[in-house]
């Protein structure tokens, strides 16, 4: 009996300990200036977005504009949606698209006729589309340096499960969802949906095993939503906005929240709270897995996100092997370098390399998302011998971008050794949204910005107030802060209140002082009373 009772004991400790590890969680940072999101998969950061609070997400947003001129020797039309740099708008982005290549297609059903599209070449585009022709786009490129955003007229908002389209009649599954049966039942399921004549929907890949029902409200939603786009047309001039696309916190719950994510992590009660309602509107019981983080010390912090940051900003990314690879960003593409660095074997070494650039082929598809590289990427790998070996590192790199949201092409490992690639880019890298221009060396290397000091900053002094009053400080703390003269500027003028009101709500007291000698990126906390560096 008492043997019944130990292992009765041992089962309901080893089931605590696996409640208590999360395979796969969100965790949400949300402060004044900015926003961001890491999604972790055993602790390790696979995905990572910052959204600045004073930009307006581009994106997917909708807009009635006004065709400005038309270049034929481009192909596009230039339009005016409301920003300094007009839009480029290529004949192409104009034709209504195919979905042959992107889905499944679906059949619609015998009792809702869909009328026949009307076919549009490039020619007829400067009679259809003269210059003064009002045009409603969508976004799919934010300006990125001197270029303008990129638009489309095939318009398309995604919701949960569905992606509505209301210039396109077709029906489609995504690819990645790969189950014959489960394909089969939700092509019944929206081959049947009551969708308006001329609109049409695609599948997500989330709505994999999802109950009719859920389709079906999230059809509604879209509707609801596509209705007061419709409204805003027809009563707003152009140039305007007519569709904003959600911020980064209403996107991540869209975009992943899934059955596998264990948790979401937000240390931010109104944020916390929104998202609990968000979540509540598709699926009551999944409400259970968002927490609030009280904790004094940071969240990216406590959950090593910070310093995983770091090393993705890094030239030289190290592999668990002892190999390593190289990334340089350049204006016209993106080169990376594998090397084997510390993981050199003299007895086999044609195994050591292939072991090397198979490890390093998935370290570039987590490294692809991390940093949001895109456009044209070469990838030197060690050189290879064998076809199969080539093939085998192909293979590694296609089912590392499965995964991946943006669009990818890839081509077979070349003569060379190179293995050219292309990823489909939304917006600036991760390196170009926190960084800029290094004044002191003229763009050969990278600073980070007086917003991106001031929010690092910020972080530390709550940081610093907070452990204090950890350890039972009774007097109110009063700590100086050492920075750039350039920095402070930036804290005197823009961030003032932020400042202030981060005094009240930490009962603290707070004082400032440029040091010319400090490096932009450099300063330094400390006891105002004592001196002591408080780190």
């Amino acid at each position: 009996m008492e043997i019944v009772k130990q292992i009765v004991r041992k089962t309901e400790e080893l089931l605590a300990r696996r409640r208590k590890q999360f395979n796969k969680e969100i965790i949400v940072n949300a402060e004044a200036l900015e926003n961001r999101v890491a999604i972790m998969e055993n602790g390790m950061l696979e995905e990572f977005t910052i959204e600045r609070t004073s930009e307006k997400q581009i994106v997917a947003s909708i807009f009635k504009g006004k065709i400005k001129n038309l270049e034929p020797g481009l192909k596009a039309a230039f339009v005016d949606i409301g920003f300094e740099k007009n839009a480029f708008l290529h004949y192409w982005d104009i034709i209504p698209e195919s979905l042959d290549q992107r889905v499944d297609l679906i059949e619609t059903p015998k009792n809702q006729p869909q009328k026949p599209q009307k076919k549009i070449s490039q020619n007829d585009i400067p009679r259809l589309y003269p210059p003064g022709t009002e045009v409603i786009v969508q976004v799919v490129k934010g300006p990125i340096g001197t270029k303008g955003p990129r638009i489309t007229t095939n318009i398309s908002i995604p919701g949960r499960f569905l992606v509505l389209m209301p210039y396109n009649p077709q029906r489609g599954i995504s690819r990645k969802i790969e189950n014959d049966k489960e394909r089969r039942r939700i092509k019944d399921i929206v081959a049947n949906l009551s969708i308006p004549e001329g609109m049409g929907v695609i599948v997500r890949t989330v709505g994999e095993n999802q109950k009719k029902r859920y389709f079906i409200r999230d059809l509604e939603i879209l509707l609801r939503t596509w209705k007061q786009v419709e409204e805003k047309i027809k009563s707003q001039p152009a140039p305007s906005c007519v569709f904003q696309e959600p911020d980064l916190i209403e996107r991540t719950v869209r975009d992943f929240l899934t059955e596998e994510v264990d948790r979401i992590l937000v240390d931010h009660e109104p944020s916390f709270e929104r998202i609990r309602d968000m979540i509540g509107q598709i699926s009551r019981l999944s409400r259970g897995r968002v927490r609030l983080y009280t904790e004094p010390t940071p969240i990216f912090t406590k959950f090593n996100v910070e310093k995983q940051i770091e090393n993705a900003f890094r030239r030289q990314v190290w592999l668990k092997s002892g190999g390593y690879i190289c990334i340089d960003e350049t204006e016209a593409l993106v080169a990376i370098d594998v090397n084997t660095g510390r993981h050199k074997s003299q007895k086999d070494l044609e195994t050591t390399i292939v072991q090397t650039n198979l490890e390093a082929a998935e370290e570039i598809c987590r490294q692809m998302r991390l940093r949001n590289i895109g456009g044209l990427l070469v990838i030197d790998f060690i050189d290879m011998r064998s076809r199969s070996d080539q093939q085998k590192v192909l293979n590694k790199v296609r089912d590392g971008v499965r995964r991946d949201k943006a669009k990818t092409r890839i081509l077979p490992i070349s003569q060379l050794g190179l293995m050219e690639m292309t990823r489909q880019r939304h917006s600036e890298s991760m390196v170009s949204a926190v960084y800029e221009d290094c004044p002191n060396c003229k763009g050969k290397g990278m600073v980070k910005s007086a917003l991106s000091m001031s929010v690092e900053i910020q972080r530390k002094i709550s940081e610093v107030l907070r452990r204090l009053r950890e350890q039972g400080r009774t007097d109110q703390p009063h700590i100086r802060i050492y920075v750039h003269p350039e920095v402070l500027n930036r804290l005197r003028t823009e961030d003032e209140a932020l400042l202030i009101e981060l005094e009240k709500k930490l009962s603290g007291k707070l004082s400032f002082r440029a040091d010319p000698t400090f490096h932009f990126e450099q300063f330094k906390v400390t006891d105002a009373i004592t001196g002591q560096d408080l780190g």
